[in-house]
């Protein structure tokens, strides 16, 4: 349907995993993508393929936790197409299933350097020029833990519910300048996320599952790509400041 024609997508995270795979539907509906990631062989990879399948593709390699990594990143995508006009940021790190007695300083600073001071500046960082082109479209991950309080370690948690706030903050204070600003809740996806932790908490792991077992099922990268892909189509060009929870309806129970 080529909904994306003539729109430049920067999606951090973007070399594998979910990131990947909203790069990936981007393209397919005609945008130009920049992808971002910290794993320069993904990154490259990515590029390639989505090259290889006919696609304008351009790689940046950026830690989200370094201000020049995010200044470079916009700049880059910006100077190599002319235009940017979607920001995802998909970009995070878990917190291993840490609960607030077993919270270590490292993993805390670690999880809000990237899921939430990362994101906070590529927003600030694309703002301006946003609003010089009098339009823009943010979409931020946030996931079920950044709605309810059980679903994750207290340091992802807190920094889920921040990546929510900010959300609803940029949309009702940029939403006048045409700039939209929505996040993807997403409940339990299968991805390789939780298989990469390691030194994982084991009684935060054990209260953070309770209840899954009245998960309709989990959810796929394709289906969190498709809600991705409608919150940066101008056929959500009504929804601004919303935190949309992708679960299956679990926690509508």
């Amino acid at each position: 349907m080529n909904r994306l024609d003539n729109k430049v997508a920067l999606i951090t995270g973007s070399g594998a995993g979910i990131g990947k795979e909203i790069a990936k539907r981007f393209a397919e509906e005609g945008a130009k993508i920049v992808i971002a990631d910290f794993n320069e062989a993904a990154l490259t990879d990515t590029v390639k393929e989505l090259q290889a399948a006919g696609h304008e593709a351009f790689g940046v390699k950026v830690n989200v936790a370094v201000e020049e990594d995010v200044q470079r990143m916009i700049d880059d995508a910006i100077g190599h197409f002319g235009q940017l006009d979607i920001l995802v940021n998909n970009a995070g790190v878990s917190d291993n299933m840490q609960a607030a007695g077993n919270v270590t300083d490292e993993v805390w600073q670690r999880v809000f350097d990237i899921n939430v001071t990362g994101v906070m500046r590529g927003i600030r960082k694309v703002l301006p020029h946003f609003i010089e082109r009098g339009k823009g479209t943010i979409v931020n991950m946030a996931s079920i833990s950044g709605l309810f309080g059980g679903r994750g370690g207290l340091g992802y948690t807190a920094a889920k519910h921040a990546i929510v706030g900010m959300t609803k903050n940029v949309a009702s204070q940029y939403g006048p300048q045409g700039i939209r600003c929505n996040a993807i809740a997403p409940g339990q996806i299968q991805t390789g996320f939780a298989a990469n932790m390691d030194h994982i908490d084991k009684f935060g792991m054990e209260v953070a599952i309770r209840g899954t077992n009245l998960m309709p099922r989990a959810g796929t990268v394709d289906d969190v790509a498709n809600i991705a892909l409608f919150l940066a189509s101008d056929e959500s060009d009504l929804v601004n400041g919303v935190a949309l929870a992708a679960d299956a309806g679990w926690s509508a129970y």
